[in-house]
C-alpha cells in the first residue's frame, strides 16, 4: 500500500473509531436518570475513566517504542469495547465507576498511539498537516458520533452501547491491518524487570524530566487548562440539555452534529491558516480569549438561542486550539523523545479533563449555571498562561541574539 493511500485508510479508520467512541455519551444522562443516581455522577463517571487514562498515557507512549503502535491500537480498541459492555450492564454507581476506570486503561493507549504513529510514520513535511487532521477528526467525528449515538439511544440505551462495542473492536482490527509496524526495539529487547519498570505510570512521569523545560511546562499547563474548561463545559452542557431543557438524546446528538460541522469548517480553514500563516504563540492567546468570552456569554445570556450560539463558539474555539497546541508541542520536541512527549501531552490532556469533569459534576449540584462560570474562569487562566509563554519566548529570543 502506498504511503498516502495507507494514511488515507488510517484516517478513515480513525473517523470510524471516533464516531463509535461517542455513541454512549448522549445516552449517559439517560442512564443516570433511569437508575436514579446522583446528578454529580455525570462528572464522576467520566473522571473515573480519565483518571486511568491519565495514569496510563505516558506508559503507552513509552511501550510504543517496543510494541508497534498498531498493536497497541488493536489491543486498546478491543479492550475499550469490552469496557463499554461492562458499562452497559452496570446498575450501581460503584459498578459504573469501575467500568469507566477499566475503559480508561485502554482509551489512553488508543489516542497516544494515534499521535505516535503519525509522528513516527509521516514524512517531516506532512507531520504538521497530519497532526492537524488527527485533531480535526477527533473533534468533528466525535460530534457526529454524538448524533448517531443519540438516534441509537432512541431505539434503546442498550442498542447504543452494543453497537459501540462491536464497532470499537472492528476498528482495532482495521488499524492492525492498515498500519505499518513502527516499534523499534521489540519486546525481546527488554527484560521482564525493565518491562515492569516501564509499566509503572509514575516512572513514565518522572522520565518527563529528560525533556521538560519552562516553555514545555507552560504549554502543558495551557493543555491542562483548555481541557479542564472544555470537558467541564461539555459535561455540564450535555446534562443541562436533558435535566433543564428536557431534550432527548437525539436532540443532544443533533446539536453536537451542528457543532461538529462548524468545527470542521473552522479546522479546515482557520486552523490551517493559523498554523501556516501566523505566529502560533500569539494565535493561541487569541483562541483562549475567544473561548473565555464565549463562555462568559453562556453565563449572562438569558435566551436559549444566545446560550446555544455562545456554546457553539466555545466548542469551535477549543477544536481549533487543540491542533495548534499539538503542533507547537510536536515541533518543539526532540525527535528521539517524541513518543514520550506525545504520551505526556495526552496525559496532561486527561489531567485537565479529570479536573473539569469532577468540578462540573459537583458544582452543577450547587447551581446549574456554575460550571459555565467555571469555564469562563479557566479559559481566562489559560489565556494568562499563553501570554506568559509568549513573553517568555520573546525574552529567550532576545537573549539569544
Amino acid at each position: 500500500m502506498k504511503y498516502k493511500t495507507r494514511f488515507a485508510a488510517f484516517f478513515s479508520a480513525m473517523v470510524l473509531f471516533n464516531l463509535a467512541a461517542n455513541f454512549a455519551h448522549p445516552v449517559t444522562p439517560t442512564v443516570i436518570k433511569n437508575l436514579d443516581l446522583h446528578d454529580y455522577m455525570f462528572g464522576v463517571a467520566l473522571a473515573a475513566m480519565l483518571f486511568t487514562n491519565f495514569l496510563m498515557s505516558p506508559f503507552w507512549g513509552k511501550i510504543n517504542n517496543y510494541v508497534s503502535s498498531r498493536m497497541s491500537m488493536a489491543v486498546c480498541c478491543c479492550g475499550y469495547g469490552a469496557a463499554q459492555v461492562w458499562f452497559a450492564y452496570s446498575s450501581t454507581e460503584f459498578q459504573i465507576i469501575l467500568a469507566r476506570m477499566f475503559a480508561g486503561l485502554f482509551t489512553g493507549g488508543v489516542f497516544v498511539s494515534f499521535l505516535t504513529y503519525v509522528v513516527n510514520k509521516s514524512a517531516p513535511e506532512d507531520q504538521g498537516k497530519y497532526l492537524t487532521i488527527t485533531a480535526t477528526i477527533q473533534s468533528v467525528a466525535s460530534a457526529f458520533g454524538y448524533m448517531i449515538g443519540g438516534f441509537l439511544g432512541e431505539i434503546s440505551v442498550l442498542t447504543a452501547f452494543m453497537v459501540q462495542a462491536v464497532t470499537l473492536a472492528a476498528t482495532g482490527i482495521l488499524f492492525f491491518l492498515i498500519c505499518e509496524p513502527d516499534g523499534e526495539a521489540g519486546l525481546s529487547g527488554i527484560s521482564p524487570g525493565q518491562l515492569i519498570k516501564e509499566a509503572n505510570p509514575f516512572q513514565a512521569f518522572m522520565d518527563s524530566r529528560t525533556f521538560m523545560t519552562v516553555s514545555f511546562g507552560l504549554l502543558f499547563a495551557v493543555n491542562v487548562l483548555i481541557n479542564f474548561g472544555n470537558t467541564g463545559f461539555d459535561q455540564a452542557f450535555n446534562y443541562y440539555l436533558k435535566d433543564v431543557m428536557g431534550l432527548t438524546s437525539s436532540y443532544n446528538g443533533i446539536i453536537k452534529a451542528a457543532v461538529g460541522f462548524i468545527s470542521f469548517i473552522s479546522n479546515m480553514t482557520l486552523c490551517i491558516w493559523i498554523i501556516s500563516k501566523t505566529d502560533v504563540k500569539k494565535s493561541m492567546v487569541s483562541l483562549t480569549a475567544v473561548c473565555a468570552c464565549s463562555a462568559l456569554g453562556t453565563v449572562i445570556s438569558g435566551d436559549a438561542g444566545f446560550f446555544m450560539g455562545f456554546s457553539v463558539v466555545v466548542y469551535a474555539g477549543y477544536s481549533v486550539s487543540v491542533p495548534v497546541l499539538q503542533s507547537m508541542i510536536a515541533n518543539q520536541a526532540d525527535m528521539r523523545q517524541k513518543n514520550l512527549v506525545m504520551g505526556f501531552f495526552n496525559a496532561t490532556k486527561s489531567l485537565g479533563s479529570i479536573a473539569g469533569s469532577m468540578t462540573a459534576g459537583f458544582i452543577y449540584s450547587v447551581h446549574v449555571r456554575l460550571p459555565f462560570v467555571c469555564t469562563f474562569v479557566i479559559y481566562g487562566l489559560s489565556m494568562a498562561v499563553a501570554v506568559a509563554y509568549v513573553l517568555g519566548s520573546g525574552r529567550k529570543k532576545a537573549g539569544s541574539t
